[in-house]
């Protein structure tokens, strides 16, 4: 049993100062790492928003012209299979803060088109290009 005890007393630990520099080269490693992270996130949940935007206007549309008008409610979409749910805005994390719209552009004479004819995401956020979410 007395060799057991001269071989550990050779083996040293770390000094006070080898683990600092590590702490040092971690925490280095990690303020370069989670701003990038971050902005890959948000640039990933952004393609995400433009894409459900681009579908949803797509259904809007294709239902507008199968119909002659457009829906008076984004769940029509739902209800007439144009959409099969409704996608979840990945700001808000829920998919009944889209905010339909309905276009400047319907005159009072012709009233054939009504409902809706454009759909924003509900999230107050701004995006990367400077530009509310709300707005695209």
């Amino acid at each position: 049993m007395g060799g057991i005890n001269q071989s550990r007393r050779g083996e040293q630990g770390f000094t006070l100062l080898e683990l600092m520099i590590v702490m040092v080269v971690i925490g280095l490693l990690a303020a370069i790492a989670i701003p990038s992270y971050t902005n890959n996130i948000r640039n990933a949940k952004e393609a995400v928003l433009k894409e459900d935007l681009h579908t949803m206007r797509t259904a809007i549309d294709s239902y507008t012209v199968d119909k002659q008008k457009g829906p008076d409610s984004l769940d029509d979409l739902v209800q007439s299979g144009y959409l099969k749910t409704m996608p979840v805005d990945p700001f808000t994390r829920r998919n009944d803060t889209w905010m339909p719209s309905q276009g400047e552009s319907m005159s009072t004479i012709d009233q054939t088109q009504s409902g809706i004819d454009d759909v924003h995401s509900g999230s107050q956020l701004t995006g990367s290009d400077g530009t509310a979410y709300s707005t695209w």
